[in-house]
C-alpha cells in the first residue's frame, strides 16, 4: 500500500503536466475559430443586367442623381465630369478638367456635385444641372473616393481612414478608421453610402467591402474576381481595376464598373 502511494506521488507531476499540455492544445485549436468568427461575411450577388460603358473613361467616381448617371474620369490630360445615358453609354453633358488636375471621386448633395482631385488637394463644386462651377475647396492629403450620408461628405484618401466633412466648408468633422479581423484595411477607393452602410472598392483588387460608418468595421466582402474574364475577355489588356459604385435610390438598383471597362453591371444582393 505504501509503495502504491509513493508510486502515485511520483507519477502525479507527470499526470498534471500531461493535463496542462492537453489544455494548451485545446486552447490553440480554438484560437483560429475565434478569429474566423470575426471575419467579415461573404456577400453573395447576382449580375442582372449590363449596359455599355465608355472605354476611354478611367473611372474614379460613379453616382446616380435624379434618374441620371454621373461619372468622374481620371488621368492627367483627360480628366472630366460627365452625365451619362445609361442605356447607350453616351455623354449627355461634359466638362473637362484642366490638364494639371487628375479627377477623382464624386458625390452629389443638395443639387451640388463635389469632385475631388488626386494630388492637387482641390475639390470642385458644380451646379448639378448646369455644371457651372460654384466653389473650390482645398484639403490636405490625397483625394480618392467620395460619398455622403445626407448631411456630411465622406471621403477616402488611400489609407484606411474615412473623413467626414462639412459640405459647406469642407472642414473635417470626424475620422473613422476602417478595420476587419486582420486590422486596418488600406487602399479604400470609391465609396457609396446605401441604407446606412458604405460600399467601397479596394484599389487593385476585385473586392467590394461593406462598412459600418460609425465603427469602421468591415461587415462583409463581395469578390468580383473573374468578371472581366467572363464578360469581356478580349479587352483584358486594356480594362483595369474594378472601381465605380452607384446606387439609384429611386429604383433601388446598384451599378458597378471599372477603369476603362466596356460595361456597367447592374448587381443585386449587396444593398440589404
Amino acid at each position: 500500500m505504501k509503495n502504491s502511494i509513493n508510486n502515485l506521488l511520483l507519477a502525479l507531476p507527470f499526470i498534471l503536466l500531461a493535463a496542462c499540455g492537453g489544455n494548451d492544445v485545446k486552447t490553440n485549436t480554438q484560437t483560429p475559430a475565434t478569429t474566423n468568427s470575426n471575419e467579415p461575411a461573404t456577400l453573395t450577388y447576382t449580375i442582372t443586367n449590363q449596359y455599355p460603358h465608355d472605354t476611354t473613361t478611367y473611372t474614379e467616381g460613379l453616382e446616380f442623381y435624379n434618374h441620371t448617371l454621373y461619372e468622374s474620369g481620371g488621368q492627367y490630360g483627360s480628366s472630366k465630369l460627365v452625365s451619362v445615358d445609361l442605356t447607350t453609354g453616351k455623354d449627355l453633358q461634359k466638362t473637362p478638367l484642366d490638364k494639371k488636375y487628375f479627377g477623382e471621386g464624386i458625390t452629389i448633395l443638395n443639387n451640388k456635385i463635389y469632385q475631388m482631385t488626386w494630388k492637387e488637394k482641390t475639390c470642385f463644386v458644380y451646379d448639378a444641372k448646369t455644371f457651372a462651377k460654384l466653389q473650390t475647396f482645398t484639403y490636405d492629403g490625397e483625394g480618392w473616393g467620395m460619398t455622403h450620408n445626407g448631411k456630411q461628405i465622406i471621403m477616402s484618401d488611400g489609407s484606411n481612414n474615412l473623413y467626414f466633412r462639412d459640405p459647406e466648408t469642407f472642414k473635417v468633422l470626424s475620422i473613422v478608421g476602417v478595420t476587419d479581423n486582420n486590422g486596418p484595411v488600406a487602399n479604400i477607393n470609391e465609396l457609396e453610402y446605401i441604407n446606412g452602410y458604405i460600399l467601397a472598392n479596394i484599389w487593385q483588387t476585385d473586392v467590394i467591402i461593406k462598412i459600418d460608418p460609425e465603427s469602421g468595421k468591415v461587415l462583409g466582402k463581395a469578390d468580383f474576381a473573374g468578371t472581366k474574364e467572363k464578360y469581356f475577355p478580349e479587352l483584358l489588356d486594356k480594362a483595369e481595376v474594378l472601381n465605380g459604385i452607384a446606387y439609384d435610390s429611386t429604383t433601388k438598383r446598384l451599378f458597378i464598373t471599372g477603369k476603362y471597362w466596356p460595361k456597367i453591371f447592374e448587381v443585386k444582393g449587396l444593398t440589404q
